[in-house]
């Protein structure tokens, strides 16, 4: 009896020492972003973590996990940003018409505003002033640098995990080296490599951003710090503590960009096996002879949003096809919908581009779905509308697997003849084969590196040694700004001393020609 009472104390222990309590912090109005944060946090509680997850969602039901898992649910972020859309600051087709200057400044100035909220939520300030203690804090970056004030509130590691791609977002805050001449901004859609003037606009928006995040973002995101948090730290004491950058990227989907240590690729970690579909849905596309098109706006834009001439161009093209489509429509009725269109307000996108008979995804580009369309090797056509979509829909183009059309050049001809061009050339799905492959090839799958990572962050207290010495540079030392100013000042002293020395020595010999042109005569 002693012996079982030892052993079971002993795994009692052993479960405690490898349980931690961690918060995830993933507040984004966007969908999209909320499963890549519940997809991760949920797999935490799995592996045994006692897990808090503060969103703009929630989930409807308690996921059964080996762990806990707590949802703290904050209205406040979606309440202010359909705020915003009501009052027609916030229209999404609008601002495809926006350049990249203007769509940085836009960005800069409406995401602090929508996010400040999510602090003062009721629940969240409930456990702001609790004496509970986290040994992690796991915060999405976008635009929410005050939410990272929570790990050192609760005196815990804070891990970044990035929706996207190495950009200027997160680079700056680890280190990074980012370019301008080769790595193109967010909201751009530049070819690589750039052209000039694609350079130089790039090099004016990688200014222009250092600008606005330095004299508006940042301070914004100070007092919001001061506001909700009590003896809350500075924004710079915060900003450059992240142990870890988990990002959403791979080297199949996006460009190869260098990295330091602690910046780690999971790109696809939240696609999930491909579930049973609904019996309707299964018959549709067991049923298509001729294939299937899938089409969707993702989670943020609504294609019933579409402005008339926009749709009914779309549906003009659809009708010409003898391929069936698959269309996420969000109202109940299409008007004009042709008969092989079938459309549904949600569909189970993963499990659908997983099916065999779905030939083309046309999209908006987002990289979620950019993601998971190269993980079935599905080629695409992409309508980007803002944010990050232009540029992974150029991607696409570059490496072959898609076409693109601007939303604001779409009609009738060129998407019907985009259509055809994707689904008769084998190249665009054959591109997408390659590119599947590639983001498969794998040693470990990107979740448990993703859960590798964050237990190692825990098991180091933080992981210090994985810091680069350039965060503790001021900007002119980082650029050897006082180097170069030091090579300048002595070459031109030692310019001007010689040029001096060389003017004494001309003089001298001139005087003593002279000298003796005055004894000759």
């Amino acid at each position: 009896m002693k012996n079982i009472v030892t052993v079971f104390l002993i795994l009692l222990i052993s479960h405690h020492g490898s349980c931690a309590k961690i918060l995830g912090v993933f507040t984004s109005p966007g969908p999209s972003h909320y499963i890549l944060g519940s997809t991760l946090m949920k797999a935490l509680a799995e592996k045994g973590h006692d897990v808090t997850l503060i969103s703009s969602f929630g989930e409807k039901k308690p996921p059964k996990t080996k762990g806990t898992y707590r949802d703290i649910v904050v209205t406040e972020i979606m309440k202010k940003m359909n705020e915003l859309i009501a009052g027609g600051q916030v229209n999404m087709f609008e601002h495809a018409k926006m350049s990249p200057l203007p769509a940085a400044a836009f960005l800069a100035r409406m995401m602090p505003r929508i996010m400040e909220p999510g602090l003062g939520n009721k629940e969240v300030q409930k456990l702001i002033h609790s004496n509970e203690k986290f040994d992690v804090v796991i915060v999405e970056q976008f635009m929410n640098d005050a939410e990272k004030a929570l790990s050192t509130h609760f005196g815990a590691p804070l891990i970044v995990v990035s929706s996207m791609w190495a950009n200027y977002w997160v680079n700056t805050l680890v280190g990074n080296p980012s370019p301008a001449s080769y790595i193109p901004m967010i909201s751009t859609d530049y070819s690589i490599p750039m052209t000039f003037c694609e350079r130089l606009e790039n090099s004016l928006l990688f200014l222009l951003t250092e600008i606005l995040f330095k004299w508006y973002v940042y301070p914004y995101e100070n007092a919001t710090i001061k506001k909700y948090i009590p003896n809350g730290p500075d924004i710079n004491d915060v900003l450059y503590n992240a142990s870890i950058v988990l990002m959403n990227s791979h080297p199949s989907l996006n460009q190869p960009v260098p990295y330091v240590p602690n910046m780690i690729d999971i790109g696809g970690f939240h696609v999930q096996p491909p579930k049973k579909l609904p019996q309707d849905l299964q018959e549709f596309l067991d049923n298509a002879k001729d294939g299937v098109i899938y089409f969707s706006m993702g989670s943020h834009l609504k294609s019933a949003d579409f402005p008339p001439e926009k749709r009914d161009a779309i549906l003009r093209a659809f009708s010409k096809l003898k391929e069936k489509v698959l269309w996420k429509w969000e109202e109940d009725v299409l008007p004009g919908q042709p008969k092989n269109v079938k459309l549904s307000k949600w569909l189970p996108q993963q499990s659908i581009l997983a099916h065999p008979n779905v030939k083309l995804f046309i999209t908006h580009g987002g990289l979620s779905s950019t993601t998971e369309t190269v993980y079935h090797g599905v080629p695409i056509l992409a309508i980007p509308v803002f944010g990050d979509q232009k540029l992974n829909a150029r991607s696409a183009m570059n490496n072959g697997f898609g076409l693109m059309i601007p939303y604001n050049e779409v009609t009738e001809d060129r998407f019907t003849k985009s259509i055809q061009e994707i689904l008769n050339n084998p190249k665009y799905r054959n591109s997408a084969k390659q590119r599947s492959e590639a983001f498969h090839d794998r040693q470990v799958s990107p979740m448990d590196t993703a859960i590798y990572w964050i237990e190692y962050v825990i098991r180091h207290r933080g992981a210090p040694h994985l810091r680069v010495a350039a965060l503790d540079l001021p900007w002119y030392k980082y650029h050897l700004l006082d180097v170069i100013g030091f090579l300048v000042l002595i070459s031109v002293v030692t310019g001007y001393v010689s040029y001096n020395s060389f003017r004494a020595v001309c003089r001298k010999i001139c005087n003593k020609r002279k000298s003796k042109k005055l004894k000759q005569n």
